[in-house]
């Protein structure tokens, strides 16, 4: 067998919780896990996909993700998660680009679902229900197979597809890919005592790998259908949870609940609860230290899993900012030529010697995100301090030029999120014939009746308390929601794309 604990749970204790919905409470235990895993491996390879084949799936937050992901691993076939919020268009790009040879999906997708026959029409489409116009039933098709194991099983992995946040995705394949689960176990402690609560969209790296980790040593993972702050409180209280995945807006999110809510939920269960995705302001970081104590943990990686930083409480509070230093690979901060800088001077972030990565079917890509001396960045620009802990200013293609004066968005947005009345912001830089950028933030107030004139002369106000005056916005639009992907990540270029076509 190629990973013992799944079937020697399922064998000794098949009612085990493996999977538990967070809404619903529907469950998936181990007995289940196993039957269900195998028969979709069984079913993979009846359709012609072979260890090293590539399947792709399209599910909004459902235990058929986890099901269908370890199914394909048994046999060896290469996984592509596909975000659940893309037009049938872009599904068919990523499918047709990893060249995955079916796909399985589901209504829950939403407007997607009913155009991919048409769009997709020469790949086999499965929907995880009933047969719908144009897919075959995956769940009435599975159950026909044997839910023993396959002969020859062999591991297969995943090839995650980056979020796009700056056009098409890319998808990304590694030489070690191995390494990752016994990384993830020994650093969060991964065992059948484990509890954990995602909130976020298991399509996305950091949940995918963390879930199938987690019942893959034997604990249980509760999936949020999605996001809601009282109800994630809620869950930890319910299923005493000891390890939770958190993006910086859901800190946000629940740090702007009524306190009486907040203290409502007993959330003393939680041994770690593990950030990333994006810097957190540190006010906020600081606001979640003193609710949940020390037990915050944020690491630093991207969906290459080039190198990967981490902090711990008690470090970051002798380095605040920080997203730690270097624990798997090295980190190096280099100029426009690709050349080392000295600590404290802000550049490119470099990775060396970690997780090998390639675009697929991109060379160019792949070479670009290189120097001279092999190492690679996915453009992410920082510092190193003297002590070698990483502090991010934002992403290179974020930067905004005013007045021939650089301002790096992300402090603008970190202060802005931490107003009592602000939801959410953006910041990027608007074309403008004099200063060749101007500053513009995009706010998402907690009420949009304080989308006025009145409360964006507020907001410059309150900002020049903290900020010197260049990086001040010039121009502050009010949204009802920003284009935030349920990752956490901001997809600016739709917000620039908008902005550089209103007139101020």
């Amino acid at each position: 067998m190629i990973e013992e604990s799944i079937s020697t749970i399922a064998r000794d204790n098949p009612d085990k919780p493996a999977i538990v919905m967070g809404s619903s409470g529907r469950t998936t235990t181990f007995g289940d896990l196993e039957r269900r895993s195998n028969q979709n491996a069984h079913l993979m390879r009846s359709l012609g996909i072979d260890a090293g084949g590539i399947a792709a799936f399209c599910l909004e937050n459902r235990p058929e993700i986890i099901e269908l992901a370890w199914g394909a691993m048994r046999g060896g076939i290469v996984i592509v998660p596909i975000s659940s919020k893309l037009t049938a268009v872009e599904i068919d790009y990523v499918v047709r680009n990893s060249g995955a040879r079916l796909l399985v999906t589901s209504p829950g997708i939403g407007d997607a679902f009913g155009k991919l026959p048409e769009v997709i029409g020469d790949i086999p489409l499965f929907s995880v229900g009933d047969a719908d116009s144009g897919f075959r039933s995956w769940r009435d098709e599975a159950a026909k197979q044997p839910g023993t194991a396959i002969m020859h099983e062999s591991l297969g992995g995943e090839m995650l597809y980056s979020s796009g946040t700056t056009g098409r995705p890319k998808g990304i394949r590694w030489t070690n890919a191995s390494a990752q689960s016994s990384r993830a176990r020994s650093t969060y402690g991964l065992c059948e005592e484990t509890v954990l609560i995602l909130p976020a969209p298991l399509y996305h790296s950091a949940p995918f790998r963390l879930a199938i980790n987690t019942v893959c040593a034997g604990g249980t993972v509760v999936v949020m259908e999605r996001f809601d702050p009282e109800h994630a409180l809620s869950l930890i209280e319910r299923y005493r949870a000891t390890l939770s995945l958190w993006v910086p807006t859901h800190f946000v999110r629940m740090l702007k609940l009524p306190k009486e809510v907040r203290d409502r939920y007993d959330v003393s269960s939680l041994q770690l609860a593990v950030h990333a995705a994006a810097p957190c302001p540190v006010p906020v970081k600081h606001a979640m230290i003193e609710w949940f104590g020390p037990i915050i943990f944020e690491y630093f990686g991207s969906t290459e899993q080039t190198t990967i930083t981490s902090i711990t409480t008690p470090e970051w509070l002798r380095k605040p900012g920080s997203v730690g230093a270097a624990r798997y690979g090295r980190v190096h901060i280099c100029d426009a030529d690709g050349k080392p800088v000295p600590a404290g001077t802000i550049g490119t972030v470099f990775h060396e010697g970690g997780q090998d990565f390639i675009y697929h079917g991109d060379p160019e890509k792949t070479a670009a995100a290189r120097n001279e001396q092999g190492w690679t960045t996915v453009g992410d620009v920082g510092y190193l301090d003297e002590d070698g802990y990483l502090f991010l200013t934002d992403r290179g293609g974020f930067m905004i030029i005013t007045g021939g004066v650089n301002v790096y968005p992300q402090e603008i947005e970190n202060l802005l999120v931490t107003h009592p009345r602000v939801a959410d912001a953006a910041v990027i830089g608007v074309p403008d014939l004099e200063m060749g950028e101007i500053v513009t933030a995009i706010v998402q107030p907690l009420d949009m009746k304080d989308a006025t004139p009145a409360f964006a002369e507020e907001l410059r106000d309150w900002l020049r308390g903290s900020l010197s005056g260049v990086k001040v916005p010039k121009r502050i639009e009010f949204e009802p929601e920003l284009p935030r992907l349920p990752t956490g990540k901001m997809q600016k270029f739709l917000l620039r794309e908008r902005y550089a076509r209103v007139p101020a």
